[in-house]
């Protein structure tokens, strides 16, 4: 137990998931992770709202053509996200 508020706590992550504090600064004080299913509900909702942006005052294609190009990508790249997710295992 810490007998000041200066002193850190001994941290005992577990043996799979050690992180070095020379490699990434972070891991001594704090979380060190992802958020993968924040990610990939992020880019269906990113995505998707570039379609609900169509429905507008445009004057041209251009703008159309910009977010329906941007919502593909997006999409797609969840997509691949959620493919490699699926078959990492397999090599």
């Amino acid at each position: 137990m810490a007998r000041s508020e200066l002193e850190k706590r001994k941290a005992t992550p577990a043996a799979a998931f050690r992180v070095s504090p020379q490699e990434e600064p972070s891991a001594e004080w704090g979380w060190h992770g992802g958020f993968p299913r924040a990610t990939l509900g992020g880019g269906v909702l990113v995505g998707l709202s570039m379609f609900g942006m169509l429905i507008g005052n445009h004057s041209g294609w251009t703008e159309n053509l910009w977010l329906i190009g941007t919502g593909l990508f997006l999409l797609a790249g969840v997509g691949w996200l959620v493919h490699k997710r699926r078959t990492s295992w397999r090599g």
